[in-house]
């Protein structure tokens, strides 16, 4: 089986992963990829804000050992992305972060459901009691709309990242999905399958079978991603990921170039 190409991809300019782009791609090989992407995590225009993603003074080198990578392993295609947190008025510096460098594409993503929490942070796991679980799921995709919305992403990434604990609400999250994938179709953009999940207490791809039959039933496309963090980890289960988007009747997933998507067979 040839695996689809593996777009989401840290290293250790994120300050919580290890291995470098050089370092990714050898293991990409090794695992039989023809395509991977690497998408750290952008800075912010405060270095300060939280310890967990590039500063950005780190910015100019990371696209350097992503270039160094593509010469080193030239039998491989690697592209150039970036991981943006998407905020409520962080649009102008998103902008001006897309604009410095030719990217390949862009996932947004959104982590912070409210201001100093991150939803998927393990130190901060008591907020979920704090707030509550739907009321949380459905601030979620009110701001993962709002990154549609924008128009600044191609990819958006892991879309249901608040199952990683384990918090499912009671109530049906299907309008949920719906007003958020409607959006996704009109912009238009791919939707992220993300084999980090299984790796999570809730032990499922992002997003899960029924968010996903919904997605196709809608007509949004999809990448894949590993959301790796160690060399070791490129390409994790991406097999079963793309098990999971034919049993949601999907066939064809996006590659990217020049934040151009083009559709190909899996």
């Amino acid at each position: 089986m040839v695996l689809p190409p593996d777009y989401h991809l840290h290293t250790a300019f994120c300050r919580h992963a290890t291995g470098w782009p050089a370092d990714y791609a050898a293991c990409a090989l090794e695992h039989g990829l023809t395509e991977i992407g690497f998408s750290d995590h952008a800075p912010l225009a405060d270095d300060t804000f939280d310890d967990w993603r590039m500063r950005q003074d780190q910015l100019a080198e990371y696209v350097a050992q992503v270039r160094f990578a593509q010469g080193r392993h030239p039998s491989l295609t690697i592209k150039l992305g970036l991981e943006l947190d998407y905020f409520p008025g962080q649009i102008e510096w998103i902008k001006d972060l897309a604009g410095r460098y030719p990217w390949d594409y862009l996932i947004g993503s959104v982590h912070y459901a409210r201001p100093g929490w991150a939803i998927d942070n393990p130190a901060q796991r008591g907020e979920w009691d704090r707030y509550g679980v739907f009321e949380t799921w459905a601030l979620y995709f009110e701001r993962l709309s709002e990154a549609v919305n924008t128009g600044l992403f191609d990819i958006i990434g892991h879309p249901d990242l608040p199952k990683k604990f384990g918090y499912y609400p009671d109530q049906d999250c299907t309008p949920l999905y719906r007003r958020f994938l409607e959006s996704a179709r009109k912009h238009p953009l791919a939707l992220e399958l993300n084999t980090a999940g299984l790796r999570k207490e809730c032990r499922e791809i992002y997003p899960g079978i029924t968010f996903l039959r919904l997605a196709c039933a809608v007509g949004v496309p999809i990448t894949f991603g590993s959301d790796a963090h160690a060399p070791a980890e490129v390409g994790l289960n991406l097999a079963a990921a793309v098990a999971l988007a034919r049993q949601a009747g999907y066939t064809h997933s996006c590659r990217f170039s020049q934040r151009q998507a083009s559709p190909s067979v899996f």
